[in-house]
């Protein structure tokens, strides 16, 4: 029984031993992913939403928007790539910021989170254009 018992802790500690500490863990510290949908990015509206702030940190795009509503809490946005890569240098890329607001209330919020950019990376390139509607200006993002 000793000798099973033995046996069994061993097996146990072997297993235990095949993680590697070297373990690739890719934590994003953005708020969400940026989707790449041509089928999400055609029917994707931003309407009743102002864009304050736009900043590309690392691979992050931090996004500030103000809405009318009652609090905010209920937004839900998606930031979506049409999946078309503007062949140029640097590449262009097209995005929509996806905004449903059912808020009926008349009172302005502001809202700040981020996308992590990875999702629209061009391979073979360390630079691309970021075309927002609605955004004044182009982001430029180096990676």
């Amino acid at each position: 029984m000793v000798k099973r018992l033995l046996f069994c802790i061993a097996v146990l500690c072997c297993l235990m031993n095949t993680q590697c500490e070297d373990d690739v863990i890719i934590d994003t510290e953005c708020d969400f992913t940026t989707i790449v949908s041509d089928s999400k990015y055609a029917v994707a509206s931003h309407n009743g939403l102002s864009f304050i702030e736009a900043i590309i940190n690392d691979d992050c795009l931090t996004l500030k928007i103000g809405a009318s509503g009652c609090d905010g809490s209920t937004w839900q946005f998606e930031l979506i790539d049409s999946g078309a890569v503007a062949e140029s240098l640097p590449e262009q890329r097209y995005l929509k910021l996806d905004f449903d607001n059912e808020e009926l209330c008349d009172a302005y919020f502001e809202r700040t989170f981020s996308f992590d950019l990875t999702p629209v990376q061009v391979q073979g390139s360390n630079k691309i254009i970021l075309h927002i509607e609605g955004l004044e200006n182009a982001l430029t993002y180096s990676y």
